[in-house]
């Protein structure tokens, strides 16, 4: 008699087989292994895609392509995320940012391709006063539109920067002015809203600190941004990093770097330090320091009064998320800040690496 459930069983391993997709991962010939820099700044369009399938969606199939450009520089500067200046125009201060493609190096050894503001990742921090009008000029030398959008900060909605809603993306070789009054005060960010997807991924954000208009009476010895991300980099072919089979990320920055590479707090015993974490990437990540405890002040940009701020030595910060969290130093040595998802302090799989960093106490 036919038994169907046995003849299922013994079928199983043939239909499995027949539907699981191929994966297919080559390395272009032009590019040198482990980083990302083609020898001569040729296009990689036609690199296989490392996902476990093949969309049929021409649109979905770009969103997974390689981070290529035609006009490929060295980066700005090694550390991102400082200070940008600005020119004074009848009060208004006036700031300069250009998006463009280089060559950014995430760790010794490991360089990937990435589109910045003004040659860096995270991009220049923009750093003004609750009631200052600001304008901000953008040149895109990317070799695709782009926009930005004003992370949490209060401006008006044709200053937003979503295409297709607010405003039409700047096209290659164009230039667009926003401008607003900043407020309220509070951590916030900028990044591309145009293919956020890949844009973002690919390194298009960057800090934007509102200081209150009257100064704080006690400020923090040490105030230090923190922006969060994560990179794909297989066979020296730079992809945007996403939450999805095949395209999960394998490095991981805090501010554009993978530890070691990342940057030391450096603070004396006393010393009062303010942290400024903000989720910019697409996974959440659970940051904990060591040794000493913190209380959470302020989230998304907003203070928390006293009497409700939490005493923590973990908080996990999912993407678009901002808290300031505030510690006293008070035991001298190496003190470990880190993801406590633990995949996410490995460089490629291999620990130690990725989001991790050192604060450095001294007496």
């Amino acid at each position: 008699m036919f038994n169907k459930p046995i003849y299922f069983l013994l079928t199983l391993p043939l239909l499995l087989a027949a539907c699981t997709p191929r994966q297919v991962v080559s390395t272009p010939e032009n590019i040198p292994a482990g980083t990302g820099m083609p020898m001569d700044n040729t296009s990689m369009i036609n690199t296989p895609i490392p996902g476990s399938m093949m969309p049929s969606d021409p649109a979905a199939a770009h969103m997974m392509e390689p981070i290529t450009g035609s006009n490929i520089r060295p980066a700005a500067a090694d550390v991102g995320g400082q200070p940008l200046s600005y020119t004074l125009d009848n009060g208004v201060k006036v700031f300069e940012l250009t998006t463009e493609m280089v060559y950014w190096t995430l760790t010794d050894g490991v360089t990937v391709t990435a589109m910045t503001y003004n040659g860096t990742v995270p991009g220049p921090m923009i750093r003004v006063t609750e009631g200052d009008q600001v304008r901000i000029i953008v040149t895109n030398e990317l070799d695709e539109p782009t926009t930005i959008h004003w992370h949490g900060v209060e401006v008006p909605n044709i200053m937003d920067g979503v295409p297709g809603m607010t405003q039409d993306p700047i096209q290659p070789g164009e230039t667009f002015t926003y401008e607003f009054i900043a407020k309220p005060t509070g951590t916030f960010m900028y990044h591309s809203h145009y293919e956020g997807d890949r844009q973002v991924s690919a390194g298009l954000y960057a800090p934007f600190i509102i200081d209150p208009k009257t100064p704080e009476a006690n400020p923090p010895d040490v105030d230090v941004t923190l922006m969060l991300s994560e990179w794909l980099l297989r066979d020296g072919v730079t992809y945007a990093a996403m939450p999805m089979a095949g395209m999960e990320p394998n490095y991981f920055t805090i501010n554009g770097k993978s530890f070691p590479s990342t940057e030391t707090i450096n603070v004396q015993v006393g010393q009062r330090v303010r942290l400024r974490f903000i989720g910019i990437g697409q996974f959440i990540h659970p940051m904990h320091l060591h040794g000493m405890p913190f209380k959470i002040i302020a989230t998304d940009g907003h203070p928390v009064p006293e009497v409700a701020q939490l005493t923590k030595d973990t908080i996990s910060v999912a993407p678009g998320e901002r808290y300031d969290v505030e510690f006293v130093a008070t035991e001298p040595g190496l003190w470990m800040l880190h993801c406590h998802i633990l995949h996410h302090t490995t460089n490629d799989n291999v620990e130690p690496g990725g989001l991790m960093l050192v604060v450095n106490v001294t007496p």
